[in-house]
């Protein structure tokens, strides 16, 4: 299934950050919504990128700095956050995306997220930047739709994330044999703060009928997220940008 590999790493570690901010705002109360159909990323078949992956996995395993640096474009590097380029360009690629993801300590964070980012076998190009391509990719949605869906739940786009098949089952508690309440389709579903340490293999929804239960966290894929992006530097592949805000340092 294309994207569910990255499903594990990247939601689990989504929700555990997200959560509490959350938690913090004003939560809409759950509601029914109208549900937005969404068509899953489909994987990247580059043999080179693949390759890239693959290497950024050893390294992220092995938390190797050394490694992880030689995949790292030198120079060009781009950090986008809060809609402008944070990154110091006096610095290396290697240095940017190290401050990005708070990578000086092997036990950071960051460190699992890039895993997550290795597994990830889709990526779609990066509007108005050439040649480049960040992954995890968004899915095919109507943005018109999704946008007067967040209008009508009061929400915002980290508050959800959408099913990686049909016929995900909802369970009336975090558990595998808890009752089935609910089946979804694919399309967005809205993620909801556990308001109590739960199970975390199982992320607390709201169904588009306006139900609250729980789906299995490798049913559903994140949107919206941060993205590690790919770009050619002498014919290869390299990373060469991270969309997001970066860890807390």
């Amino acid at each position: 299934m294309a994207g569910k590999t990255i499903t594990v790493a990247l939601l689990a570690l989504t929700a555990a950050l997200a959560t509490p901010a959350l938690a913090q705002k004003a939560v809409a109360p759950a509601a029914p919504y109208k549900a937005v159909a969404v068509v899953p990323p489909t994987d990247m078949s580059d043999a080179a990128l693949i390759a890239l992956r693959g290497r950024l996995g050893e390294a992220t395993k092995k938390r190797d700095a050394t490694a992880l640096a030689k995949l790292v474009v030198a120079t060009g590097f781009f950090w986008q956050r809060d809609q402008k380029d944070a990154a110091n360009k006096r610095g290396t690629g290697f240095e940017n995306l190290s401050t990005a993801l708070g990578l000086s300590s092997k036990d950071s964070a960051g460190w699992d997220i890039l895993a997550g980012y290795a597994e990830d076998p889709t990526a779609s190009p990066s509007p108005g930047r050439k040649g480049v391509v960040c992954a995890p990719a968004d899915p095919g949605y109507d943005l018109a739709a999704f946008d007067r869906m967040l209008k009508a739940t009061q929400t915002e786009s980290a508050e959800w994330g959408y099913t990686a098949a049909t016929g995900t089952e909802v369970h009336a508690t975090a558990a595998a044999n808890a009752p089935v309440i609910e089946k979804l389709g694919l399309h967005f579903v809205r993620i909801m703060p556990e308001a109590k340490a739960g199970s975390a293999a199982y992320q607390r929804i709201v169904t588009p009928s306006g139900k609250t239960g729980y789906v299995s966290i490798d049913a559903l894929a994140p949107f919206g997220n941060d993205q590690i992006c790919y770009a050619k530097e002498a014919g290869a592949w390299k990373i060469g940008g991270y969309i997001g805000g970066g860890e807390p340092q």
